[in-house]
């Protein structure tokens, strides 16, 4: 064979080389850049605030740093503004530490600062059983101030994200003076359907009455906990729950429910939650991290005001953990 016809088969062998590398090449950027959209899409990450007890007029008390209330909200929507996007971001309950509507509409105006999608639950600082802010104003307020939220009823539900459904609960009595919660047998239906319409999504419930006691408090209790716990027994999914009202650091799971605790904005820790969850056809992870302050000092003279801070600060596993949640099984 000529050397003239060895370089054009060397050539054309070259050119074909180079172009099945190309391919290839183009080949595996699209699975690995198709691994990683699948992977986000199949992220979850909210940060959940609780108990921030917003007052503009009122003195500390042994146990609230009311007066800084403002001041460390700030704080916590700088953190969620620099360190997003979220999701979304829930504040389960005690959004104010009195009923009134102007204090509510001030809370507003700090919270809209946040970049991310936001959302709130009642608390029972909230409303008032004999005042002007009852639960049907406390949601027409809200509603007017975030175009997040419509719902022409006090509990709702949205889907921030497929695979995802959040259910937002009503756990106050406003028919007497108590710190106890309750779900109506209306809303206990509602919670029934939900969970029935969404058996393939992982579900996040918000609460301001805990579902799962953090410590036993039987003036703060949830009257129907056994009601609800079986209920929610009753599905395979992941169900993670979102709870605030004892201001301690907490988390449990019982079988394929995960319940975490959030402290207060006003007690120590002075600290929020950050929740990211990852969910493919095998599992369910759940990474949980506590965000404290960046007002050191705050924290500190906040901590010299209780007794018993190390529970509500809670255990290392309290505080951030990983949990994985199997799917399909026996």
């Amino acid at each position: 064979m000529s050397k003239k016809n060895t370089s054009k088969k060397e050539k054309k062998e070259s050119f074909f080389q180079k172009f099945l590398n190309l391919v290839l090449t183009i080949i595996f950027a699209c699975l690995i850049s198709s691994q990683v959209c699948t992977a986000a899409n199949n992220n979850l990450r909210f940060a959940q605030i609780s108990d921030s007890h917003f007052s503009t007029f009122e003195e500390n008390t042994s146990y609230k740093f009311l007066k800084k209330s403002a001041e460390i909200l700030d704080d916590v929507v700088f953190q969620l503004n620099t360190s997003g996007p979220y999701d979304f971001v829930i504040f389960t309950g005690d959004l104010v530490n009195k009923p009134i509507e102007s204090e509510l509409t001030k809370f507003i105006s700090h919270a809209k600062k946040i970049k991310s999608p936001w959302y709130a639950i009642n608390g029972n600082h909230d409303i008032a059983i004999d005042g002007p802010l009852t639960k049907k104003r406390f949601r027409q307020i809200l509603n007017e101030n975030n175009k997040n939220m419509n719902s022409d009823k006090i509990y709702y539900a949205f889907t921030p994200k497929r695979g995802y459904r959040v259910l937002c609960l009503d756990s106050i009595i406003d028919t007497r003076l108590t710190s106890n919660g309750e779900y109506s047998e209306e809303e206990m239906a509602w919670l029934k359907e939900e969970l029935d319409n969404h058996t393939d999504d992982v579900i996040i419930i918000c609460t301001h009455v805990p579902i799962n006691e953090p410590y036993s408090s039987p003036n703060h209790r949830l009257n129907n906990e056994y009601e609800v716990k079986k209920l929610l027994r009753s599905y395979k999914n992941t169900i993670v729950v979102l709870q605030g009202h004892y201001h301690c650091t907490r988390i449990n799971q019982q079988d394929n429910v995960v319940y975490i605790s959030c402290p207060s904005l006003v007690t120590y820790p002075n600290a929020y939650r950050v929740v990211n969850i990852n969910s493919n056809k095998k599992r369910v992870k759940i990474d949980i991290f506590l965000k404290e302050t960046n007002l050191k000092d705050i924290q500190s003279r906040s901590k010299m005001r209780l007794f018993g801070t190390e529970s509500l600060y809670g255990d290392e596993s309290d505080r951030n953990a990983t949990i994985e949640i199997l799917k399909n099984k026996e």
